[in-house]
């Protein structure tokens, strides 16, 4: 009888023993970090379905994971400015890794108006020194990048689990060909909107612009909605490009983007720059931009 109970202890140990966890700032970190542990490891993700990584604030439960987890890969997006200090110093045991290392950031797009020309020489300067500090955080939406993004990854898992790490370079690998095969369909995708502009409400999509030939209209500037003579600046520019349709994230207001698609009538639709389904929506994403202009 006691063989039997001490082999039913085993089986509920083993059955419902907790994986490790590591920790990733944002939904599509999670997607990329799952190509290559699998189900190794759980996978905490610090931005939860529906907010935005700029204004983000970690929840008492997600501190506690956080101390619980072996990694940290952090991205660079705005929330981390504020807290990656305070993580650093609650998760004293956890290895926090950049995951952007390695890429080159673009500026934060900006939708230049007139009135920038009324500036006076030192708030001209003062731009410029905000602007310097404004890099755009959105790595992730450019295939590309995301392989760089993988590596840093790929190359920490093989130095604290390097048991498996055969596993982890197939999957790597596995991962990397995918990437190219969906860099090449986005490129087939877009190739007839080249050199053409979309709308977007949140400048997220300047490194998928830049990757795939299009140009990025951002109606938000530096977290902040449009003034009315800023709008009617917009509402120009949409007008003169043919735009039909003004893009927006569901973690963002859609007050700016209905005015400006009412004035040139169009309509507002989603792509999300957040979506766990981070393939499927950039593909979903690329086929809305081709279809705005037919």
């Amino acid at each position: 009888m006691k063989k039997i109970i001490l082999i039913f202890s085993l089986f509920l140990t083993f059955a419902f023993a907790k994986n490790e966890e590591l920790t990733v700032s944002i939904l599509p970190q999670k997607y990329f970090l799952q190509k290559i542990v699998k189900d190794k490891f759980d996978i905490n993700v610090m931005v939860k379905p529906g907010f935005s990584p700029a204004t983000y604030e970690p929840k008492t439960s997600q501190m506690r994971s956080l101390v619980n987890s072996k990694v940290y890969f952090y991205i660079d997006v705005p929330f981390e400015d504020i807290w990656l200090d305070k993580f650093k110093q609650s998760s004293k045991n956890t290895l926090f890794v950049d995951t952007s290392l390695g890429i080159e950031k673009i500026q934060m797009a900006k939708h230049e108006h007139h009135d920038e020309e009324n500036k006076t020489e030192e708030h001209k300067d003062e731009h410029q020194d905000h602007e310097h500090e404004s890099l755009d955080p959105h790595i992730w939406l450019d295939p590309v990048l995301v392989k760089i993004q993988a590596k840093n990854m790929y190359e920490t898992m093989i130095k604290i689990d390097s048991k498996n790490s055969d596993f982890y370079k197939t999957n790597y690998e596995d991962f990397l060909n995918h990437l190219d095969k969906l860099d090449s369909e986005l490129k087939t995708i877009l190739k007839e909107v080249e050199h053409k502009p979309f709308m977007v409400f949140h400048p997220s999509w300047g490194y998928f612009a830049k990757r795939y030939n299009l140009e990025q209209i951002a109606v938000e500037s530096q977290g902040k909605e449009p003034k009315p003579n800023e709008l009617v600046e917009l509402i120009k520019d949409a007008k003169e490009h043919n735009i039909k349709i003004v893009f927006v994230a569901p973690q963002f207001s859609q007050k700016s983007a209905k005015t400006i698609s009412k004035n040139i009538g169009g309509n507002v639709a989603t792509i999300d720059p957040l979506s766990i389904n981070w393939d499927i929506e950039l593909l979903k994403s690329a086929k809305d931009i081709v279809n705005s202009y037919k």
